[in-house]
């Protein structure tokens, strides 16, 4: 297969998948999913799921948000993991958020970037799923994938955004990164993991990689 029968491949393929995604964070706006992508940080989207009703029930909007202080905001949001760093991220760009934006969340990956505890990543699926602006933001799972899948040499993630933005159609990031990460937990996880079941690393897959996996058989 050529570079582009292998893109295509893996577009059809996801499509029959999943003809619908699900969001994996709850959230019924843009300041809720900002919230939840920020915990999600080396935490479950399940775990994020169970802990943002208990934050959003006492505060769910910047200005009730920093009536708390950053200490409640962290016994609230402890089970996540890294909730020091995550609690005082969350206060302060909940005041910069009245300061600067009226309240609102800005539709910019560059001004979602400049708020306390707000990375790449976190900026890219904000804008990609309340404001629908085409990104690709990259998470291990993507990071895995594209690796397996000979389409990235995944070095690091800003190598693999810029590899799957050359390589897919960009009306279509917004779906296709989360079918590659609802196909990577699904199909092609790192451990556990069953050729058998996933069908695209078998057919475009990397041969490093597969002959790594058939000698982990033997």
């Amino acid at each position: 297969m050529t570079k582009a029968e292998k893109v295509t491949f893996v577009i059809d393929t996801l499509k029959r998948l999943y003809p619908q995604i699900p969001i994996p964070l709850d959230h019924k706006d843009p300041y809720t999913l900002l919230i939840a992508v920020l915990m999600s940080a080396q935490s479950t989207d399940v775990k994020v799921n169970q802990i943002t009703p208990l934050l959003f029930e006492v505060a769910d909007n910047p200005y009730d948000m920093i009536k708390l202080s950053v200490e409640e905001i962290r016994e609230i949001i402890k089970p996540v993991g890294l909730s020091p760093m995550k609690a005082k991220g969350i206060h302060g760009l909940s005041q910069i958020l009245i300061d600067k934006y009226d309240g609102r969340v800005p539709e910019s990956i560059e001004a979602l970037e400049q708020l306390p505890a707000v990375g790449h990543k976190t900026a890219s699926v904000v804008v990609s799923q309340a404001f629908n602006i085409p990104a690709f933001p990259v998470d291990t799972h993507i990071r895995r994938l594209m690796y397996r899948w000979n389409l990235t040499n995944g070095k690091n993630v800003v190598q693999t955004e810029k590899d799957a933005k050359r390589l897919f159609p960009k009306d279509l990031w917004n779906e296709l990164h989360l079918q590659i990460i609802w196909y990577g937990r699904q199909y092609s996880p790192a451990r556990g993991w069953d050729l058998e079941k996933d069908i695209i690393t078998a057919t475009i897959g990397r041969k490093s990689v597969l002959k790594e996996y058939y000698k982990g058989k033997k």
